[in-house]
């Protein structure tokens, strides 16, 4: 495997011990490896990055695994100012990370341009996954850049438009009865064929791509960090990666300190919300999922320990916040400030609201827009009949 210059490895995120790059699954001890690098090699400071074209994620190339990498350029992602929402929460400012400008509407193009560039780099003719809905589109996206066989297994409540792309994308698309965990059973029970795994964490580069919001959103605050940072939770690669990101730029001089993260699930589905308030480090699985915001109805995240590592490693908080308060956050969004937010985002949005009384005056929270509203607009349209508009 065909790596960079500064990729270390992968190790295990329990014990540390050390794996081949090509390695997928598990580690022994049952944790999720995670791509490491060495830092001393890595000569960045912020003249160096400014000289560079804020277009792609890539222009972090040195802390990113490959060296010639899939890529449909993702990332460089606005950095919105929301004052009136700001001025609404008591802060100094509240800024969107609106991750639904990348190429196929979603956070998870950046993880899948390392995994799928991974399955390159071994290979793979056949390449599958299970997924909520973005996931299946993003990965056939990518998987047609390399010519491979793709194949994304969903629930039957995924949105039209996540699985007409799937096939748009040149993708095979599977749809399962039931919810998310459906889906990953029928991966494993009816992919008879070799096929390499895109899945969260069994492939073990998706969660890095998310650390370059991090780096971004940094860099567009002249090198310093926001107070908090809200992201909703479903897997769990994005809070981990997110607080993986800061804490390289601490680790590199670049800035002082990691914000405080702020993990967001709704309440019909909130394993790692409610592991915080047990003040449990691993969450349990949850029972019966119940959430509109089908992106985030994940029972047991694979990665779910790892976002309460980075909740609480960070000085952070974990909250719950019920359907329509989010689904209500993204259409405000969407009215006061132009920003498409997807239900995902709008949860949180309302984990901002719900914290608002644990923000100072003065303080700086960013909140990660995960996904283009007008990938779920029928439910976003359905909030707003269902409030006689």
């Amino acid at each position: 495997m065909q790596t960079s210059d500064s990729f270390s490895g992968l190790v295990c995120t329990e014990t540390g011990d050390e794996y081949d790059a090509a390695a997928t699954g598990a580690s022994d001890a049952g944790a999720p490896l995670d791509p490491t690098y060495d830092l001393d090699a890595v000569e960045w400071d912020a003249e160096t990055l400014a000289e560079r074209p804020f277009d792609t994620m890539w222009r972090y190339r040195e802390l990113l695994p490959f060296a010639e990498p899939v890529t449909a350029n993702e990332g460089a992602t606005p950095l919105v100012a929301a004052d009136a929402l700001g001025e609404e929460a008591g802060v100094g400012s509240l800024l969107i990370k609106d991750e639904g400008r990348n190429p196929t509407g979603t956070f998870l193009d950046r993880g899948f341009s390392l995994a799928v560039t991974a399955a390159r780099e071994v290979d793979a003719e056949v390449v599958a996954h299970a997924s909520p809905g973005n996931g299946a589109q993003s990965a056939a996206s990518y998987a047609g850049l390399v010519d491979a066989r793709s194949y994304g297994f969903v629930p039957s409540r995924t949105p039209f438009p996540n699985k007409a792309m799937v096939n748009v994308h040149g993708g095979q698309m599977k749809v399962v009865g039931g919810r998310y965990p459906d889906a990953v059973s029928a991966l494993h029970e009816q992919l008879k064929s070799d096929w390499y795994s895109l899945q969260e964490f069994d492939n073990p580069f998706r969660h890095d791509g998310a650390k370059t919001i991090a780096y971004e959103v940094a860099e567009r605050l002249d090198w310093s960090v926001p107070d908090w940072v809200v992201v909703p939770v479903s897997t769990g690669e994005l809070a981990y990666g997110v607080y993986k990101g800061f804490a390289d730029l601490v680790e590199l001089g670049l800035v002082e300190s990691v914000p405080k993260l702020v993990a967001a699930q709704s309440v019909g589905c909130s394993p790692v919300a409610t592991a915080w308030e047990a003040d449990s480090d691993a969450h349990e699985a949850w029972n019966q999922p119940d959430t509109i915001v089908g992106e985030l109805e994940i029972p047991d995240p694979a990665g779910g320990s790892l976002a309460l590592r980075a909740v609480r490693e960070s000085g952070g908080a974990a909250v719950a916040v019920s359907d329509d308060d989010a689904l209500e956050s993204a259409v405000t969004a969407a009215q006061t400030v132009g920003v498409e937010v997807g239900p995902a985002g709008g949860v949180a949005l309302a984990g901002a609201w719900e914290l608002a009384d644990e923000f100072d005056e003065d303080d700086t929270v960013v909140v990660v827009n995960t996904e283009s509203g007008t990938k779920n607009a029928d439910i976003l349209r359905s909030h707003l009949m269902g409030q006689g508009v």
